[in-house]
């Protein structure tokens, strides 16, 4: 065995690991080296500190005195003066090339019914073009109204980093500078199981899951986002997730909002369709700011309530919309070691003693997450939470059929576009119901707002009677 070999060992035993080795005289020397490695980058002290926390232990829920709603943002309108300001902010930004973008693309697309990164997910009903695309073309958009450059922050996975990089290599990048693209990976993490254990997933590697959102803090720093955004004089990162196909990259009422208000971190909220609707809640507890999860609703009674008139007083849902400043990306960096984690029991498959993959039928293992909305806490200014509309910027796509699904995010688009092309003069085929009879797609890259659509819509007609794609 290589002399890496005794270092390894010493730190296994110190930790009462060695379990990990087992197999180690039937491994090849790549195998080998694949689970030194794996072995080399765990943080054996943050995962018995995690270990104790939440396995040995299982925390009590934190417990508030007082859980108020986030004060929040009117939904931003060209003719409020606020509005106005905010947006004339946010275009200066982008002129002086002070913003950046960083996508979560993680995930894999398997539970739409599809192999392969999410992001390549072909969503478009007529043009079947990717959510990656729909970003780049949205990226295309703001570059050509503001002149500037936006350079774009890609966190992948483990798992779908090789066929992410791929697939934007075959597609030429989207039109995009290369050069202005850069991939980070998300930490990954061991599971353990319920004794403390690392599990292996195979003879020589160890079973491993992604460190959660809230990875992209470290993910950041560690691999060279902020020193890049330094360079070019980037201070604001629009941070959005890649199954949201509507979102608003680099909204200037977003950022104006943000950079007035001196924000550290801000959020976008939308009003929940109902109190236990699956998305966290922006509130603030105990002065803090904080989003407590779904699954914690009933920890959390008061987050049912309703006011007088019958309407939930914490509405403000979580689309997982923010802005960060890079200067606070970096001083809670420094501070990542008391960043909060979450826990949770899964299924995981392993290996038995004798080298067979077990696939249990009972959760066994523990995993091990960060949330990026957790960073809220350590804002030092007063919240800037700026609701939004769901219809045009937040239709999330996490399964095939169903609510957040393929199915209606398609649905959304044929809405969302048959009103810009009315506001525009023309009539859109509808079912009895009122529904659009048509797919409607219309470029990002050709308008990204219905007033921006409505004036280079003067002159020009489309068929009404098919499947409509207007390109940019």
């Amino acid at each position: 065995m290589p002399p890496v070999d005794s270092a390894v060992r010493e730190i296994l035993e110190a930790h009462g690991q060695t379990h990990v080795l087992r197999f180690q005289d039937d491994l090849n020397e790549d195998e080998r080296r694949a689970l030194l490695g794996q072995i080399e980058s765990v943080d054996f002290e943050l995962v018995e500190r995690l270990v104790e926390t939440w396995v040995r232990r299982q925390p009590s829920p934190e417990r508030f005195e007082r859980i108020e709603p986030v004060p929040v943002i009117p939904p931003a309108e060209l003719g409020r003066p606020d509005a106005r300001e905010a947006w004339d902010a946010g275009e200066e930004a982008l002129r002086q090339g002070r913003v950046g973008l960083v996508l979560v693309a993680g995930g894999q697309g398997t539970r739409l019914g599809f192999e392969g990164p999410k992001g390549a997910y072909p969503i478009g009903p007529v043009s079947n073009r990717t959510l990656f695309e729909y970003h780049a073309d949205k990226i295309h958009n703001v570059q050509r109204r503001y002149g500037c450059r936006l350079p774009w922050y890609i966190m992948v996975s483990e798992s779908n980093d090789e066929a992410t990089q791929r697939f934007f290599r075959e597609n030429d990048y989207f039109g995009l500078e290369p050069r202005d693209i850069l991939f980070f990976r998300q930490g990954m993490m061991p599971c353990v199981d319920a004794d403390g254990k690392l599990m292996l997933e195979a003879p020589g590697r160890l079973a491993m899951n992604p460190n959660g959102h809230g990875g992209c803090i470290p993910g950041m720093v560690d691999n060279g986002v902020v020193r890049d955004a330094d360079e070019r004089g980037v201070d604001t990162l629009s941070y959005f997730q890649v199954d949201n196909w509507a979102v608003k990259v680099a909204d200037p009422f977003f950022l104006g909002y943000h950079l007035l208000r001196g924000g550290e971190m801000s959020s976008k909220v939308h009003r929940k369709n109902h109190p236990r609707e699956s998305v966290g809640v922006h509130c603030l507890c105990d002065g803090e700011y904080r989003v407590i999860e779904y699954t914690e609703l009933d920890i959390y009674p008061q987050l049912l309530e309703l006011d007088d008139d019958g309407r939930l007083k914490h509405f403000a849902g979580n689309p997982a919309i923010h802005i960060i400043s890079t200067g606070f990306v970096k001083r809670v960096y420094d501070h990542f070691d008391r960043f909060p984690w979450h826990c949770a029991h899964k299924k995981v498959p392993y290996v038995d003693d004798e080298g067979k993959t077990v696939s249990p039928e009972q959760p066994n293992a523990y995993k091990f997450e960060t949330f990026v909305f957790d960073v809220l806490r350590y804002i030092g200014h007063e919240p800037v939470a700026l609701e939004i509309h769901r219809q045009g910027e937040y239709t999330p796509i996490k399964q095939y059929e169903g609510s957040n699904s393929v199915v209606a995010a398609r649905e959304s688009m044929n809405r969302h576009w048959a009103e810009w092309l009315e506001a525009a003069g023309h009539r859109v085929p509808r079912t009895d119901g009122g529904v659009p009879a048509i797919n409607i797609e219309i470029s990002p890259r050709l308008a990204l707002w219905k007033e921006e659509f409505v004036g280079k819509a003067a002159g020009r007609s489309w068929p009404m009677d098919r499947d409509l794609w207007i390109e940019g």
